[in-house]
This record gives structure tokens, sequence and C-alpha cells, in this order.
């Protein structure tokens, strides 16, 4: 009997660098763990709010999670264009891409464009709304921005 437990054990010891959920003690300043993945995968941390509550990431398959425990507005240099962030949202990172994003929509051309992806281009971003791109100066994002007002539930 307590060889399958030991078996159990061992395996979900192998495991856990493989799946890692890291909550933000300092929530609120930068840069916080998921801040660093963001650098560590070639990217600026001003992607990403300052309120960060918590992070998951899978290390093999690259999908992430983030929590913000509210909606969360920012405005994002250097047009000043509003985003907001869901109190979740999801993605997957690889180095210099990130794809599949869901719950970052940003307010352009008088109506609201769901971000899909952002791709690190040299000294540039290519920020992905569908099939239409934008690129802008990735030192634009060196500083994380506050979520803007309360937030509020979503």
């Amino acid at each position: 009997m307590a060889k399958p437990l030991f078996v159990v054990s061992f395996s979900l010891f192998l495991l856990l660098p493989l799946y890692s959920s890291y909550p933000n003690p300092n929530s609120g300043t930068s840069p916080s763990p998921a801040h660093t993945e963001l650098t560590n995968h070639g990217f600026p941390i001003g992607l990403l709010p300052s309120d960060i509550l918590t992070y998951t990431l899978n290390r093999t398959s690259g999908d992430f999670s983030v929590h913000l425990g509210g909606m969360c507005k920012v405005t994002l240099p250097p047009d000043n264009y509003l985003a907001t962030y869901s109190k979740k949202f999801t993605g997957k990172i690889v180095e210099g891409r990130i794809a599949e994003l869901e719950g970052i929509r940003v307010r352009a051309f008088f109506k609201w464009w769901s971000i899909t992806g952002i791709k690190s281009k040299g000294e540039d971003l290519v920020f992905e709304v569908g099939m239409v791109t934008a690129c802008y100066p990735s030192k634009n994002f060196d500083e994380s921005p506050p979520c803007e007002g309360k937030r509020s539930a979503d």
C-alpha cells in the first residue's frame, strides 16, 4: 500500500515545475513574478497592469492565466488608447510571441477590439487584432500601468 502512495507523490513532485501558480505578494508594485515572466520571453513589463493578484503558467505548453480581482482599465501609450483587461485573462506565451489572448480589449476608431496576440519584433511590438496589426516601439511599454479608477466586477 505504501508503494503506490510513494509513486503518486513522486510523480506529483516531478510535475510541479511544469505547472506553476504564483501569487503576487507585492500586488500593485512591479515587477511581480508575472512581469518577470514577460521579460524572460522577450517582452516589456508594461504589457501587464501593475495590479496582478495571481497568475498561473504551464511551463510546457506556455498557457497562462492572469487574475486581477476585477476589471481593469488602463491608457496605453503612445496614442492613449483605452484598454480593458477582464478580471481574468488568458493566453499562450513562447519566446517572442503571445497568442490566443482572451480578455484584453482596446478602444480605437469608436469601437472595442479584442487583442488576440502580440509579437516581439526587434525593438517593436506588433499587436494583432484579428487580421489587422499595429506596430509600436516596445520602449513605450517599459512601465507597468496601474488600473485606473476603481476596479469593478466583470
